[in-house]
């Protein structure tokens, strides 16, 4: 998800510039700042998602390794402690 997040914005990117481009180029004048702006604003939408998805991805990695580390501390308790599973 974050990688399609990435090639969203490139692409944002791409157009914006390519409307730019085709703007100074005409010889009559097309007001696509409005779409720009537009792209711009939804540039940013998307890198912020990506930054919250990392944010999230982040916690999860983290909560993973908690919970394997609690994990294997109680383990070594139970058989530390001699049970014995009859």
């Amino acid at each position: 998800l974050r990688e399609s997040q990435v090639e969203l914005r490139e692409h944002i990117d791409s157009l914006a510039t390519e409307l730019c481009r085709i703007n100074e180029d005409q010889k009559v004048a097309l007001d696509l700042d409005p779409y720009v702006k537009k792209l711009l604003n939804a540039r940013r939408r998307v890198v912020l998602v990506n930054n919250i998805l990392q944010n999230a991805q982040e916690r999860l990695r983290r909560l993973n390794h908690s919970v394997a580390k609690e994990t294997v501390r109680r383990r070594a308790m139970l058989e530390a402690g001699g049970y014995q599973g009859k």
